[in-house]
């Protein structure tokens, strides 16, 4: 069952980020509070060490100290913020560069489409599509949360969670 866990929990509560910042342009604390809750319940059921658990906390922490800088900044949006620093905690240092440098390239070519997007006039099938017509608006922001997503299951399957013995 706990393989099971591993295997699937993180990998769908990402997909569920990134769909709903597509759909709604929000990510709902509860995806960040989930993520933190089942990584410890999934860390104390693995066995990992407590030295391990505070070097992913420490991960966690310095993710969030900076997303919040650029949160505060009006650089990213709250709910980027906390998915990035929920992420770090499952991944920890060992994959956090691999992830951040992934988030950027990744982010950095959804900016890129969205704009382009943006520029084009919206097909008439996609007129009355509420999602669709808030992400084509120029002045809506990026959903970075896909892009945050996307790196962490590029990451997730070279992490521990996928080599516990």
């Amino acid at each position: 069952m706990i393989d099971a866990v591993r295997l699937l929990l993180f990998p769908a509560l990402m997909a569920f980020a990134a769909s709903s910042d597509l759909f709604t342009m929000t990510i709902s604390n509860r995806v960040a509070l989930a993520l933190v809750a089942s990584f410890f319940a999934l860390a104390f059921a693995s066995g990992m060490s407590p030295a391990d658990m505070l070097t992913h906390s420490g991960a966690a922490l310095a993710v969030l100290a900076v997303t919040f800088t650029l949160f505060a900044c009006g650089w990213i949006g709250g709910g980027d913020a906390k998915l990035a620093a929920a992420t770090a905690l499952w991944l920890g240092f060992d994959h956090l560069v691999a992830y951040l440098l992934y988030a950027s390239i990744l982010g950095g070519a959804l900016t890129l489409l969205v704009i382009q997007f943006r520029g084009l006039p919206l097909p008439a099938a996609l007129l009355g599509q509420d999602w669709v017509e808030r992400l084509h608006r120029r002045n809506a922001g990026v959903p970075y949360g896909i892009a945050l997503a996307a790196s962490a299951l590029l990451i997730y399957p070279d992490t521990a969670w996928l080599h516990f013995g």
